[in-house]
């Protein structure tokens, strides 16, 4: 059997896009990938991201935000930037851990009413899910673009 690749999906605060993306992996990729998250200054995990997660069958709410330095000695396959500022301060991963960075927009920074937010969420969401559905082949074959 071949092992899981260990995957990192990293952001600012560690609260939504990373959180997504972790349990997206684990969702639909959990027989290929070990997903892990973690941010750059994190804070706690947002409840709009749990709550979007949920309505598409995938639950997050038990998930912690987590600092990248507690994951350091871990060995990483991919470490996956899903933020431009984590990527600007992404620390080095020893071995021969390889790095891919694919931004998607923050929606817990948007001011609108509440369906504006939750469409935002759900957009996102629906981002990375696609992006994930896409692993592992395409951090194998990952182009920085």
């Amino acid at each position: 059997m071949k092992r899981k690749l260990n995957v990192l999906f990293l952001c600012t605060g560690n609260s939504c896009r990373s959180q997504m993306a972790e349990g997206w992996a684990r969702h639909l990729k959990g027989d290929t990938i070990e997903a892990f998250s973690a941010g750059i200054t994190p804070v706690r995990v947002n409840q709009t991201a749990i709550e979007v997660m949920a309505e598409a069958g995938v639950d997050i709410s038990k998930h912690i935000s987590k600092h990248v330095d507690d994951l350091m000695g871990l060995d990483f396959h991919y470490v996956v930037t899903v933020c431009d500022n984590a990527k600007e301060h992404c620390p080095v991963f020893p071995g021969k851990c390889k790095m891919v960075h694919k931004s998607f927009g923050d929606p817990s920074f948007l001011i609108g009413t509440r369906q504006q937010v939750l469409d935002a969420f759900r957009r996102t969401r629906d981002q990375i899910r696609a992006f994930i559905e896409t692993m592992p082949d395409s951090l194998e074959n990952w182009n920085e673009k």
